[in-house]
């Protein structure tokens, strides 16, 4: 009989995979209390869930997820990371802790059901954010917007002082 305490733990597990659109496989092995509980507060403060669980019930959870190819990480002290709204943001704060203490290690990371090596996590980590791409579609889109109404009213003003100065000219001629 099944315990009732890790069914529902596999359950939690497999819903946070199938919510996630990304998630970080990493070894967490080296890091102390207080800088876990600092990697986690900053995971959480971006939206980001990070939990260390046991191998067995995130293998289960996965495969009942369908997520497949990751049973080969799952071994040793793992937590992972799941993002389910910007993968970019959790690869930019594992990069940071990693630059300063050289942990957590990333054993592997998937994004949009393509799987990553930890050689890949530097160059994830310098893709601008979501937020930041979308500013910089607007701002692509208004550049060349804001110049066509320009024209349009440099346009449209030329035209009202012709129209203004003829106005004036005939009303000059018939006083």
């Amino acid at each position: 009989m099944p315990n009732p305490g890790k069914v529902a733990a596999v359950q939690e597990l497999k819903e946070l995979f199938q919510g996630a659109d990304s998630f970080f496989v990493t070894d967490y092995q080296g890091l102390d209390v207080a800088e876990i509980n600092a990697l986690r507060k900053n995971f959480r403060e971006n939206n980001v869930k990070y939990l260390v669980a046991k191998n067995t019930l995130l293998r289960r959870a996965a495969a009942e997820a369908g997520i497949e190819n990751v049973d080969e990480y799952l071994v040793g002290p793992t937590a992972i990371a799941f993002s389910s709204e910007d993968p970019v943001v959790a690869a930019k704060i594992i990069q940071e802790s990693f630059k300063e203490r050289e942990l957590p290690r990333v054993k592997v990371f998937v994004v949009e059901s393509t799987k990553y090596g930890p050689e890949d996590l530097k160059r994830f980590a310098e893709l601008p954010t979501k937020e930041v791409l979308l500013s910089q579609v607007v701002a692509a889109v208004e550049a060349p917007l804001t110049e066509l109404v320009g024209t349009i009213d440099g346009f449209f003003r030329k035209l009202i002082g012709t129209i203004d100065a003829l106005a004036e000219k005939k009303k000059a001629a018939g006083e």
